[in-house]
């Protein structure tokens, strides 16, 4: 771990006050001497190296981890390195690009978020998947897709089970009551300010910085909505949550969420905001 550049110069500094020599010459204790500056120059020379090999050393270790076959990050990795229209290389596990551009390369990766568990009642890999339209996170709907990305997780994986995730958003059901300064927000949630729903915001932008099959908390929304300017409380009421069932080919009955959950899809999506009811 590299040194700070404090405790490098110290120990220049030291050195320099353990020779008989240098100590007749270098007397100052002026923080401005020139020789303490030269040691202060000399010290973040060295810190910077030292952090390269620090961030080196984190790069080869997360590489290596990553590129351990068949651990469910190797499979994440390669989820997100799949190339819609290209073939793999002949008994290798990555594509050949041939003449493509670099943009054409980026834009075959569509699979934008990944998240790979191993499942609890057996010995099965869940590999969620999703794509991303204007921002929005989304599943794969195009039958093209949804079939050579299937065929791609089929050529490379190992021995074993694994399944593919790929459903549209969990739907989130909020039921929300805001204790507001009627100063500042009207009845509705409207900024008399600005004119804009800071709440509602706030919990999308909440929504947005939940990573990818990420573990959604109450506490932790109600935490940002407490952060709204105008908002003097917040309660989530009720929470729940619905999923694609596959053997309902659609959304099965919302199920309440009392602590904390995790999508099945890796997602959320809010559909509604209509009840979220603001108090004084």
């Amino acid at each position: 771990m590299a040194r700070t550049v404090a405790q490098i110069q110290n120990l220049m500094l030291a050195d320099i006050a353990s020779d008989d020599t240098l100590t007749t010459a270098l007397t100052s204790s002026s923080k401005y001497a020139i020789f303490r500056l030269f040691t202060f120059i000399v010290a973040t020379a060295i810190w910077i190296h030292e952090t390269f090999f620090d961030q080196h050393t984190v790069e080869i270790d997360t590489k290596i981890y990553n590129q351990k076959s068949g651990r469910p990050s190797w499979y994440r990795e390669m989820a997100l390195k799949f190339q819609y229209g290209f073939d793999l290389v002949a008994d290798k596990d990555y594509f050949d690009n041939g003449t493509a551009s670099q943009e054409q390369i980026e834009d075959s990766k569509i699979i934008k978020y990944a998240a790979v568990n191993e499942s609890d009642d057996e010995s099965r890999l869940i590999i969620k998947i999703a794509g991303e339209v204007d921002g929005v996170l989304t599943d794969f709907t195009d039958p093209s897709q949804v079939i050579a990305i299937k065929a791609y997780f089929k050529e490379i994986k190992y021995p074993g089970k694994i399944t593919i995730i790929n459903y549209k958003a969990d739907q989130l059901y909020l039921n929300i009551q805001i204790k507001r300064d009627a100063l500042v927000l009207n009845e509705s949630g409207m900024s008399i300010l600005n004119a804009n729903y800071p709440v509602r915001e706030a919990i999308q932008e909440f929504m947005k910085e939940l990573p990818f099959d990420g573990d959604l908390k109450r506490s932790a929304l109600v935490d940002k909505m407490q952060k709204v300017p105008g908002v003097l409380d917040a309660t989530i009421l009720s929470a729940e949550s619905s999923w694609i069932d596959p053997e309902l080919n659609g959304y099965a009955t919302p199920q309440p969420i009392f602590i904390s959950k995790v999508a099945v899809s890796g997602y959320f999506e809010i559909v509604t905001f209509d009840n979220i009811n603001y108090v004084v």
